[in-house]
């Protein structure tokens, strides 16, 4: 399943989208999407809805980010061989760790809100790994089995705070720099999250183009790794790394995000988000 939630932001209903594309209201089954919504449980029995009797929605309502209630978003830093190559640093011999505010959460189509003192805004295209069921202390081998779903994830960055200290947080967290979506897509239908396709464009420009492929620690790992340190929850989100192209390591020289550009971020099976950049 696809699913995903629309209206203005604050009065999202839940939806899913059929087979042919088109959104359909989810609002006389459950009451939202979020972390009781997305359970095995829950997510078996919206499966067996269908989708025909649902109702259509019609025009182009916003889409808000496809999840609430998401209680911990987390990072992963310098997770992709090519990306560790164009920031000219060894391969990392654990996952580093990093967590963005669920505050910086926002749609899929909703604009990047540049801060009035940012120099430095960058983009990183990421998969978001949902969790869906209590994972502590599991093992690599089990890991998937708490993953809900996957979704995109624009981990929006601004380099100048992220790098005024040892901790990234600063640079990560400001509202609007997490875009997720435009939906959830269940576990069933990606068979392999370590084989998808991806990229990236600013302003039509390819920046970025990958494959998870090239990720250094998987999706299994980073879940397993995670859940040794602290109890994931349904809900909760872990953004895997960037492929090379950030802004950063653009050559000749650091190419940064300004008000009007314009970014378009694609994952095979995951759908496609973009956002304007504005002034905050």
């Amino acid at each position: 399943m696809k699913l995903c939630r629309y209206g203005a932001p604050g009065n999202e209903r839940p939806a899913l989208i059929d087979p042919q594309g088109r959104l359909r209201d989810l609002s006389g089954h459950i009451d939202d999407i979020g972390p009781e919504s997305i359970s095995p449980e829950a997510l078996q029995s919206l499966a067996a809805l269908s989708t025909a009797d649902l109702p259509l929605v019609t025009g182009t309502p916003r889409l808000g980010p496809p999840l609430r209630g998401v209680s911990k978003f987390i990072g992963i830093g310098l997770n992709y061989r090519d990306h560790a190559r164009e920031a000219g640093l060894p391969l990392p011999a654990e996952p580093i760790i990093f967590l963005k505010a669920p505050s910086c959460i926002s749609g899929p189509y909703d604009p990047i809100r540049k801060p009035a003192h940012s120099t430095r805004l960058d983009w990183e295209l990421e998969l978001g790994v949902v969790i869906g069921s209590t994972a502590r202390q599991v093992t690599e081998q089990h890991a998937l089995q708490h993953v809900a779903g996957y979704c995109i994830v624009n981990d929006v960055s601004d380099r100048g705070f992220q790098f005024q200290s040892s901790q990234w947080d600063k640079g990560k967290g400001c509202d609007s720099f997490g875009p997720i979506g435009p939906w959830l897509v269940t576990r069933d239908e990606i068979a392999d999250p370590q084989r998808l396709t991806m990229w990236l464009e600013i302003n039509g420009v390819r920046r970025q183009a990958g494959n998870t492929a090239d990720m250094i620690f998987s999706v299994a790992q980073l879940v397993a790794y995670c859940s040794r340190y602290m109890t994931l929850l349904p809900g909760d989100i872990i953004s895997t790394g960037t492929p090379a192209g950030v802004g950063m390591g653009q050559q000749p020289e650091p190419v940064w995000l300004a008000n009007g550009d314009q970014t378009r971020l694609w994952i095979e099976g995951l759908g496609e988000q973009s956002q304007r950049v504005v002034s905050d």
